[in-house]
């Protein structure tokens, strides 16, 4: 059942705007100008016409129907994106992790191209009233780009609240500019007619490039179902109606100021030829602003796609901030830093537009075509519709095939970029996903209160030292009466560790901002407890004082006698209830190991790429000065047979 928490507003319809409609919503900036270019900028009527019904045709199956009308109702709980669609599947087939790997990346690495794109279409504007070199365009995309991804910390709310009144008055210009030229030519409204469309591709086959340019309508689809989690479905459906409306006028405008210009050779670009010469500064200016906003959407909906790959053990654990009290409004300061040189490497690396055009909705297209099998798995299996899933998929995947193979072409012209950041992402994706699965292979988990005799005999052992008072193991076991095999290995045998308490601490994150509660186990009276935390999203996971207010709380109810010591300081900020250890199990990999070379290859590179990202102890807020990492072996078990070692004299 949804769990619709955000409600319609004025308000929330301009943050809506201001933060899902970015990308499409600049569409227009490149589109018909990528048609012309692939007629070597020479106008035709067929060309313009049939182009312009191409768009308007994707716009309506692409983004309303598959995505507004039929992905967005696969929501998790609220939150939208490929990942999230995945994780309705999971428990049902298991290679669907797969397509959902790929399609994410796929989606990560198209990101990172929609910032210099659409910022650099709108600067090269000014070209038609004041020539820029180049390098200029480079430098102003540059410093933009920069001021963007410094904002992002603040959070995508209040963004979004900035941003909203901006895109209203970006669409409501889309849509005045395109009806002006509409009335000068009411013909391009046959564009609205299948037909012309159609006609394009079957009296020209090798015009099915075209569909290359026409695709770049619809490349904000995806992230729009990633942002799902930002607005809410409804504001989407209500702004999308306005939406779909001014962007449509506008490329029918377009079309209609070409149709006057019929055979001439344009090279500047269609979006600002249609507004008066008086307007063209204040037009680049506000579709600047645009282009931002356009960025905006992709890098939020892809600290949500990275926030949902985590939990879903995709992808490294990264530290991720919480600017308010809004679930999907997150902020991942790598993937933040990550998208900017990236950003920054395209834009030097492409310089012009024109050049990005080439590498743009390559990606995006396989993104789309795995949302594309996981929803109609999801409407077979979840929804019980099988023929309506099947429908979904053969029309949609035709569709997107026809992309796809349009797209191929922008391969050697730049494509191959989005490809290598994508293949490298899906390599990561899969290296942690394949190794963790190797892992639970080797973790094991035993009955605690089979060792009890054995903690007895470990506290009555008065040759050890006392290690600690309190004793605290982070266990991923949601059963009070498991512990992994290691942890009771680190306890008995790697430094047998006395301790008078012993703390087993399993965590858990809840949808809900500020949950603050706890459960307690007594698997011995006194001495061993299995502690539950289930902590909102937004509670600082400070572990070391968390488990302080539990400890006394059981001393005040009497489950736990602990008398402090006549030395020790107490006042009424710090609760005394005596020392603390927290043992951090570090994996490695055994150099005596029964895996087979590709597996060892994959666990050590989950192991080295786990190195380099957030750590337990700083992941869980442990004060450092009482952690005590303590490197314990993946697999014990040895390849090697018993040897025949014999001593001799």
């Amino acid at each position: 059942m949804e769990k619709e928490k955000i409600k319609v507003s004025l308000g929330s319809l301009l943050v809506a705007l201001g933060i899902v409609y970015g990308d499409i919503g600049t569409s227009p900036l490149y589109v018909m100008k990528a048609i012309l270019s692939t007629n070597n900028y020479n106008t035709n009527y067929d060309l313009v016409l049939g182009g312009v019904s191409l768009v308007f045709w994707t716009l309506t199956l692409q983004t309303t129907i598959k995505y507004v009308i039929l992905t967005l109702k696969a929501d998790n709980n609220g939150e939208g994106g490929i990942f999230s669609l995945y994780t309705l599947l999971k428990n049902k087939t298991l290679w669907l992790s797969f397509i959902a790997i790929i399609g994410g990346a796929a989606l990560l690495a198209d990101g990172m191209i929609t910032p210099p794109v659409t910022v650099t279409s709108a600067i090269e504007g000014l070209n038609i009233i004041l020539p820029l070199k180049t390098d200029t365009i480079v430098f102003i995309v540059f410093i933009i780009l920069s001021i963007l991804f410094i904002f992002q910390k603040f959070g995508t709310e209040k963004i979004g609240r900035i941003f909203g009144p901006l895109m209203f008055i970006w669409f409501s210009m889309l849509g005045i500019l395109g009806f002006k030229e509409i009335l000068k030519y009411p013909e391009i409204l046959k564009a609205l007619n299948p037909y012309y469309g159609i006609h394009l591709l079957i009296i020209d086959p090798e015009k099915v490039y075209i569909l290359g340019a026409v695709f770049l309508c619809t490349t904000g689809a995806e992230a729009l179902y990633s942002d799902l989690g930002h607005c809410g479905r409804k504001n989407i459906y209500y702004t999308w109606i306005f939406v779909k409306t001014s962007l449509v006028l506008n490329y029918l405008g377009q079309g209609a100021y070409l149709l006057l210009h019929n055979g001439e050779y344009i090279n500047d670009n269609p979006f600002f030829l249609i507004m008066p010469k008086h307007f063209i500064l204040a037009g680049v200016v506000i579709s600047t602003f645009a282009a931002i906003i356009a960025s905006q959407a992709l890098i939020s909906g892809s600290f949500t796609l990275i926030s949902e790959a985590m939990k879903l053990n995709f992808f490294p654990r990264l530290h991720v901030r919480y600017p308010n009290d809004q679930k999907g409004q997150i902020y991942i300061p790598c993937v933040n830093y990550t998208f900017y040189l990236g950003c920054l490497f395209i834009t030097f690396f492409f310089k012009k537009s024109e050049n990005m055009e080439a590498a743009y909705g390559l990606a995006i297209i396989v993104t789309m075509m795995m949302t594309t099998i996981l929803l109609s798995h999801y409407i077979r299996i979840n929804k019980q519709k099988i023929m309506w899933g099947y429908c979904v998929l053969c029309i949609f995947l035709t569709i997107e095939s026809s992309f796809l193979y349009a797209n191929i072409f922008k391969i050697f012209t730049g494509g191959y970029v989005t490809l290598i950041i994508a293949g490298l992402l899906i390599f990561i994706m899969y290296v942690w996903r394949y190794g963790s699965s190797i892992k639970t292979r080797y973790v094991f988990y035993k009955n605690i209160l089979n060792y009890v005799d054995k903690f007895k005999e470990l506290e009555a052992d008065m040759e050890l030292p006392l290690y600690s008072t309190h004793l605290v193991y982070l266990t991923k076991s949601k059963r009070w009466d498991e512990l992994e095999t290691k942890i009771l290995f680190s306890i008995f045998n790697k430094s047998p560790k006395r301790s008078k308490y012993y703390w087993f601490v399993n965590i858990e994150v809840t949808d809900e901002p500020h949950t603050e509660e706890y459960m307690v186990k007594t698997i011995v009276p006194n001495q061993i407890f299995a502690v539950r935390f289930r902590l909102g999203f937004r509670i600082n996971q400070g572990i070391n004082i968390l488990l302080r207010q539990v400890i006394k709380d059981l001393v005040a109810n009497g489950e736990l006698c602990y008398t402090p010591k006549s030395y020790m300081i107490s006042d009424e900020s710090r609760c005394t209830v005596g020392d603390f250890k927290f043992i951090i199990l570090e994996e490695i990999l055994s150099n005596e190991n029964n895996l087979k070379p590709w597996d060892n290859f994959i666990m050590t590179l989950k192991l080295a790429i786990k190195k380099v990202t957030v750590s337990p102890e700083k992941w869980f807020g442990i004060d450092t000065s009482i952690v005590h990492v303590e490197r314990a072996p993946i697999i014990i078990c040895s390849s090697k047979e018993k040897n025949n070692l014999k001593k001799i004299n």
